[in-house]
């Protein structure tokens, strides 16, 4: 080989020695110094570049401590000890939350016990004095359809009647038995009794002997054999379902034959109908608070209908006098409120349509059971008649003229009133069984505080003036302020609305019941 050839090998090689020096410049360092390079066979470094081997991590698994174990220290007077103390604190933990709860029980105040109540005490009662002319049937079955509307009006019975076979001043023909067949039928009086109790509604049958005549027991010669007709006439209704009887004139018969009256109180009041007590309705002309509290107790009547409240030369101080003669002397639930029946008319005719809420306000708050007349919900007044024929519309009937429609309206929201006061009696003790104490009256206007135990307060005030008057409302349990329920001034009083009761504005002729909670 010539010497070229030689010089160009070694060329050759030289240039495959720097090439493969730069190649391993390149490489990423991987570890520290003592390692070799994978690809040198003597491990050493080469350029400051280092391959490192990292060993793979090792998952470590816990397994707690074996059974042997476990039972080898379990033994131990460590464990022992540590176990008894935490025992110790469980218990004494426990009872201590015990011992807490009995004191809180026992520093708690005791809810007072209900009073003995009857199914006429939860509600208003409803006078259909004249089938004919309340339903749109004009008879017994049509009463019967009304039971929807009236079952949301909270009414908890149904006086009906009369609807016996009685002419007038005629009792030779009295049939206390036979339905006169211009109220329907026995078997569509029986439907409204089964129809009734499925809604919750009493039936109370008026059994008035001479109603369509001069005197309600014809003359006091005919009493005694008027009475003891009625006597058998009590043993058939009783057996159809009914749930107590009305009679008007009861001082008559207790006075000139109180034997048969005793035997007619028996009858009605010592049976029961499906659990519940029989009641007996009576009804005077009597007003005076004296007279009726007299006729309460001579009468054993459970309800007695009169016209306390009805006069209207009343003032607001004979009112507020009435009503506290009368609780002072009986029972709230012996007592029964209305101001129109059968025979002196409804409400809008006696007291004048503008203070129907107002009066509804009043009857359903008083310390007694509320009793109103057909149509007295809806503000119907007697026009040519005392049983003038019920109105039965919504907003949902067929077109009429603007003043048709005003006038619907204005019978629509003077039932949502009615229905708004029933309500809030039917669920609140204090409006429902609750004490009665004045807070103001003068001889315009009334306020009086309802309250129960620890159920919420109710405070209902009224001016019957026709100036604005100012209600200083003392009680010591009284705070600052009070929140509207339902008022007849909704400019003013707008329900919601939370007003002071120092001293409680009233416009003429308004009525506005307010609430405030229990305060421990």
């Amino acid at each position: 080989m010539s010497k070229d050839t030689e010089v160009d090998m070694k060329d050759v090689e030289l240039n495959e020695m720097d090439q493969n020096e730069m190649d391993q410049e390149k490489q990423p360092m991987t570890g520290g110094a003592g390692n070799g390079d994978a690809g040198s066979p003597t491990g050493t470094e080469k350029n400051g570049s280092v391959k490192v081997k990292i060993p793979e991590e090792i998952e470590t698994k816990f397994t707690g401590l074996s059974k042997e174990e476990l039972l080898r220290v379990a033994g131990t007077p460590a464990w022992v000890r540590t176990r008894w103390a935490l025992l110790v604190l469980f218990w004494l933990g426990w009872l201590g939350m015990l011992a807490g709860a009995v004191a809180i029980i026992v520093q708690a105040p005791r809810c007072k016990d209900l009073p003995a109540m009857n199914w006429w005490n939860y509600g208003p009662l409803y006078q259909i004095g004249d089938v004919q002319a309340f339903s749109e049937s004009q008879n017994l079955k049509g009463v019967g359809e009304k039971l929807d509307i009236l079952g949301q009006l909270k009414v908890k019975g149904l006086v009906v009647g009369p609807i016996h076979v009685a002419p007038a001043d005629d009792p030779v023909n009295l049939n206390f038995e036979e339905i006169s067949s211009d109220a329907g039928n026995l078997e569509q009086f029986k439907g409204l009794i089964i129809a009734a109790h499925k809604k919750s509604i009493n039936v109370i049958l008026d059994l008035t002997p001479n109603y369509l005549g001069s005197g309600p027991w014809f003359s006091n010669v005919s009493v005694t054999n008027v009475a003891e007709r009625l006597k058998s006439a009590l043993v058939f209704w009783l057996n159809q379902g009914v749930d107590g009887i009305q009679l008007s004139g009861v001082e008559r018969v207790a006075s000139v034959v109180p034997s048969l009256w005793a035997d007619i109180r028996a009858i009605v009041q010592n049976g029961t109908a499906e659990g519940k007590r029989r009641i007996l309705i009576g009804v005077t002309a009597k007003t005076s608070a004296v007279d009726v509290s007299t006729l309460l107790n001579s009468t054993g009547v459970d309800l007695l209908l009169s016209g306390a409240l009805r006069s209207k030369t009343m003032t607001a101080l004979d009112r507020a006098q009435t009503v506290q003669q009368l609780l002072s002397s009986h029972n709230q639930t012996q007592l029964a409120w209305n101001i129109g029946d059968r025979k002196e008319g409804h409400l809008a005719t006696l007291v004048g349509p503008d203070m129907v809420n107002f009066y509804q306000m009043l009857l359903l708050t008083l310390p007694g059971t509320p009793v109103f007349n057909y149509g007295d919900e809806i503000a119907l007044a007697d026009e040519y008649t005392k049983s003038p024929k019920m109105l039965w519309d919504s907003l949902e009937d067929e077109e009429t003229n603007g003043t048709a429609t005003k006038e619907k309206e204005q019978r629509l929201a003077c039932r949502s009133f009615f229905k708004t006061l029933s309500d809030l009696r039917g669920k609140e003790r204090s409006l429902q069984h609750g004490d009665y104490i004045p807070l103001f009256n003068s001889t315009s206007a009334l306020a009086y505080l309802r309250q129960w135990d620890q159920s919420g307060r109710y405070i209902a005030a009224f001016n019957w003036g026709s100036d604005v008057v100012t209600l200083q409302l003392a009680h010591p349990d009284r705070p600052a302020q009070a929140v509207v329920q339902v008022s007849t001034d909704k400019a003013n009083l707008a329900p919601d609305r939370a007003v002071g009761l120092s001293a409680l504005e009233l416009g003429p002729g308004q009525a506005v019941l307010l609430q405030f909670p229990y305060i421990a």
